[in-house]
């Protein structure tokens, strides 16, 4: 059973909906557009992003209603109940090895983009460095605060989303949507392969229910916030493709950046407007780094007897060496798609074997109960 040492470090079960598309939405969105159109025709790739958006959102409620069954636990004390404490640290071991590469790539993307679209003169190594460094500082804080910079965050990005998305309908023209349902299905299936990569995060709800008080209305909070994830990618997936077309958002590398790059705000307020939306968009890169790499120490803490500090120190040199392994753009986007379908296939099979073994026992506990 867990105990807060403070009483500030227990979260609500709305702080968990919102943290859900806080880490979600990162530096995947801001490619997405171009992986779908390069699948799809039209704009049958909304079919794809709904399609993974339902699955994954039925998988959170599931990780959800596993975690809020147990409550007051950590994930290592009711996953060892179901799968033996040797499973069950190897299960902690997975996840945190997803969350620490999620990490690094996410700096080492931010890293890329800064430097294409603002720092141009400046290291990349230095990007990583001083973005990782801010990180390390919103971590050492406290866990609860997180969530809160989450709700603080969230709005915003959703705000200039919106904004954004405004100032683009004057240059949508219709017929970039058409021709429609022309898609074949094997096509399809691959796009919503790839769009479901862009949803990974969910593996947060295997330890932070543990600190929410309110369980019982978690899973619907969790459902909640992944809808807010499937609504925000279909905005700026049909905003992409009603400006740029099939073709041309295929072949943009940051589609979204791009987009902004179009914007004119009238009256001449902002001659840049992508460069104030990637300024604000790092706050949403930032909430998934953040959570990132405090669910990892959150999961390492139960057998490792660090404090949590020392801990993250430890891990920051890991987090930024391995970010800067990859050599080139290619290489970036190559390690992206092994994290993509490592943390999605981890998370998800990890959920439905706990789900699963837990739904069975306590379906035996009630056949006894009753005889």
């Amino acid at each position: 059973m867990s105990d807060f040492k403070y009483g500030d470090e227990a979260i609500s079960s709305r702080e968990v909906m919102i943290a859900l598309p806080a880490v979600t939405v990162g530096v995947g969105i801001l490619s997405l557009p171009r992986e779908i159109a390069l699948l799809t025709i039209g704009a049958d790739g909304w079919i794809a992003l709904l399609v993974a958006g339902i699955m994954i959102t039925l998988i959170t409620w599931m990780t959800s209603k596993l975690a809020a069954s147990y409550p007051g636990e950590t994930f290592l004390s009711y996953s060892s109940k179901l799968v033996t404490k040797p499973i069950s640290i190897l299960f902690s071991l997975i996840l945190v090895m997803q969350s620490l590469l999620l990490s690094a790539y996410v700096i080492r993307v931010i890293a890329e983009i800064a430097k294409a679209y603002l720092f141009d003169r400046t290291p990349l190594e230095v990007i990583s460095l001083t973005f990782l460094l801010v990180i390390v500082y919103a971590v050492s804080g406290s866990r609860a605060g997180l969530f809160r910079l989450n709700m603080l965050f969230l709005p915003i990005i959703v705000l200039i989303t919106f904004i954004l998305s405004l100032f683009s309908f004057g240059w949508i023209e219709m017929d970039n949507f058409f021709p429609l349902f022309k898609t074949g299905v094997m096509d399809q299936i691959k796009a919503s392969e790839i769009s479901g990569l862009a949803f990974v995060g969910f593996n947060i709800l295997f330890f932070y229910i543990t600190l929410v008080k309110d369980t019982k209305k978690v899973p619907k909070a969790s459902v909640y916030g992944m809808l807010m994830v499937i609504g925000l990618y279909l905005l700026i997936f049909f905003v992409n493709l009603g400006v740029f077309g099939n073709a041309v958002t295929g072949n943009l590398v940051y589609p979204l950046i791009e987009l902004a790059k179009e914007i004119e705000i009238p009256g001449g307020f902002f001659e840049r407007f992508d460069s104030f939306f990637f300024v604000i968009w790092i706050m949403s890169i930032f909430n998934t780094t953040t959570m990132s790499v405090d669910v990892s120490i959150y999961a390492l803490q139960p057998f490792i007897k660090l404090k949590k500090q020392t801990l993250l120190f430890c891990m920051a040199p890991l987090i930024y060496i391995v970010g800067m392994i990859p050599e080139g753009s290619i290489e970036v986007a190559k390690l992206g798609t092994f994290i993509g379908y490592f943390g999605i296939i981890s998370s998800s099979s990890i959920t439905l074997i706990l789900f699963t073994i837990s739904k069975i026992r306590r379906g035996r506990k009630k056949e006894d109960a009753t005889k």
